[in-house]
């Protein structure tokens, strides 16, 4: 499809964008580590192609078109924009997230003085205005298209492609391909049609064209045929599938996989290093690699290394009950390793047995979590700690009375002595037990040894189950790979809450909505009530009962929850549930898959311990 010539449009785009394969151009063009990259021109060119393009269709519609007529400038803004949003995720974020929001309501709270609640207006509530069988208001409508048509022109005159290095652009590559693998190909945002595959498409498409414009700079010209074979190859594949038929788990072993390992060879090939700054590791060639994920990046800064003595320091403090004000409970009393660190309570129980308001949510991955506790009440795992000392009904004791009972024990002084420079303080005690905390995801289950390549031992049944779980069953729009939780790729800056219509009794024919606000307190935000955090489902098998008041025994219960639409699919009033209300239609062959696969994700220590 040819882009679109418009007012928007940058007059020298085409000829500046295609000079690399003129040939009588220069016969190499280098790229440099330090300075600024001489392809930002062609980049920025393409840039505002894709952008003018998506803007062209936007501005055609209105409410006094035919609805047929505003559903076909739809799905052609929308493959513009498709184009665009590798460019967008890299260089413009906050403006990809907003143009490309669920039609969910935006929360955000600074203080009590200082709450914003606002309707999205992106591309996902278009689809779902346009296409839904439940109509719309011409005013709900026009207030959409008037936010793209003024946003798209606002993104472009502000753009900031102007002093990119090489090693940008390179990140650009690996994070669109980070975003198809892990919400792509999901129907994230695609919430009506399921046009992902085809999305994707033009997702590859643009990664195509920027290779095409550094295609020159390859000092292996091997490398360079790799990797548009390997991309005509993608392409070729999500072409040849519908959304539920799609297999994704051989798509990511296939392509994904490949060509995050093709990215680290071009980097060598430019000599160049990506960024270590950021939550993906860049080395790493694997989705589902130990090291996929910087977990110094989600670690509080400037926190000492993570060594094997400081894990084995955390491990004491966690399982010591002296440190509690009691001397009754310690962490591992509602965090047990054979339950893969929770407790098997409905909710937990606290000193003397005193139930708690909340499941014990597992410790493993939870280092891959930007906030902590089912509310988000707590910003880190040294935070989260705190809350715990804190607590009448769990430790009951002070952080100063907290470090004075380590540092009298003796065994105690000698360790931080070695490990922390002597300083037995708080922080460091509470680092510790964190540190420890994030030893616990070691990504070495049944599956991910299977995405690693280590073994080919995944079952039919269970692959369908990762694939159903991907795709029809929307799990992953929700619960994201590699960790399976709701820290949102490809940048994993944050982690989601939802509002799922959870009920307090375990009924399905006669439920009764649970009554605990979840985020709603402290900041009283009725637009916040009956929000949780999504949890991981690694070791999922182990950690029942589930959800947060751990109201469902068995895994058949959970998913047949989601597959009849949450509280509000089984008739509960639910305000601003965010779970479809409508049924998934999985067949009882298709739910048993998904727990199959579901059961893949149990760690190699609980496998041998069974």
């Amino acid at each position: 499809m040819k882009p679109v010539i418009n007012k928007y449009l940058f007059i020298g785009a085409i000829a500046l964008l295609f000079s690399c394969n003129n040939p009588n151009s220069e016969p190499k063009l280098m790229v440099s580590r330090d300075n600024e990259s001489m392809f930002n021109d062609a980049i920025r060119d393409y840039y505002f192609q894709t952008l003018d393009s998506t803007a062209f269709y936007v501005e055609q519609m209105d409410t006094l078109n035919p609805l047929s007529k505003n559903k076909e400038l739809f799905l052609k803004s929308r493959e513009w924009y498709k184009r665009v949003e590798p460019m967008l995720i890299a260089y413009d974020y906050e403006n990809y997230l907003s143009m490309n929001a669920p039609n969910l309501l935006k929360v955000e709270i600074d203080d009590y003085q200082d709450i914003k609640i606002q309707d999205p207006k992106s591309f996902q509530v278009l689809e779902e205005l346009l296409f839904s069988d439940e109509g719309f208001s011409s005013g709900e409508l026009q207030t959409v298209i008037h936010y793209l048509q003024v946003r798209i022109p606002y993104v472009r005159k502000n753009h900031i492609i102007k002093t990119q290095r090489d090693r940008h652009h390179l990140k650009m590559i690996r994070d669109a391909i980070v975003n198809v693998a892990t919400k792509g190909i999901t129907g994230f945002d695609s919430p009506m049609l399921a046009n992902s595959l085809n999305e994707a498409i033009y997702n590859y498409e643009s990664i195509s064209t920027i290779l095409n414009i550094y295609k020159d700079a390859f000092s292996n010209k091997t490398l360079y045929t790799e990797w548009i074979n390997e991309i005509n190859s993608t392409i070729n594949d999500l072409k040849s599938n519908n959304f539920d038929e799609f297999d994704r788990y051989s798509f990511i072993k296939k392509h994904t996989n490949t060509q995050l390992g093709l990215v680290d060879r071009t980097a060598t090939d430019w000599k160049i290093e990506l960024n270590t700054s950021r939550s993906l590791n860049p080395k790493s060639i694997n989705l589902f690699d130990k090291d996929f994920l910087n977990m110094k990046m989600f670690s509080l800064q400037r926190a000492p290394e993570i060594t094997e003595e400081r894990v084995a320091l955390g491990k004491q403090l966690f399982n010591d009950k002296a440190l509690s004000g009691s001397e009754t409970i310690s962490c591992a009393t509602c965090h047990l390793k054979e339950k893969a660190f929770t407790d098997g309570h409905k909710r937990a129980l606290g000193i003397n047995g005193r139930e708690l308001q909340r499941n014990s949510p597992t410790l493993s991955y939870a280092v891959y979590q930007r906030t902590l506790f089912y509310d988000g009440r707590a910003g880190g795992l040294e935070d989260q700690i705190v809350n715990v000392t804190d607590d009448e009904n769990e430790f009951h004791i002070d952080l100063n009375s907290l470090e004075k009972k380590v540092r009298k024990n003796p065994s105690y002084q000698a360790q931080f002595d070695t490990l922390y420079d002597g300083q037995v303080t708080n922080l460091n005690v509470r680092n510790a037990i964190a540190t420890y905390i994030r030893s616990l995801a070691p990504f070495d289950s049944k599956f991910d040894r299977n995405m690693q390549g280590h073994e080919n031992t995944m079952t039919d049944e269970e692959v369908l189950g990762f694939n159903l779980f991907m795709g029809k069953a929307a799990c992953a729009t929700c619960h994201f790979p590699p960790a399976f939780n709701g820290t949102v790729p490809p940048k994993y800056l944050d982690t989601e809450f939802e509002n799922l219509g959870v009920p307090k009794n375990a009924s399905f024919e006669t439920p009764i909505l649970d009554d605990d606000p979840g985020q709603y307190y402290p900041y009283k935000v009725e637009q916040k009530r009956n929000f949780f955090k999504t949890s991981t489902v690694r070791n999922v098998e182990l950690t029942s009962p589930y959800m947060h008041n751990g109201v469902y025994e068995t895994l058949d219960e959970v998913v047949q929850f989601y597959n009849v639409g949450g509280g509000e699919g089984m008739g509960l009033d639910v305000p601003h549930q965010t779970l479809s209300p409508d049924s998934l239609g999985l067949t009882t062959n298709e739910s048993k898959a998904i727990i199959a696969f579901m059961k893949t994700l149990t760690d190699k220590q609980f496998e041998e311990s069974d």
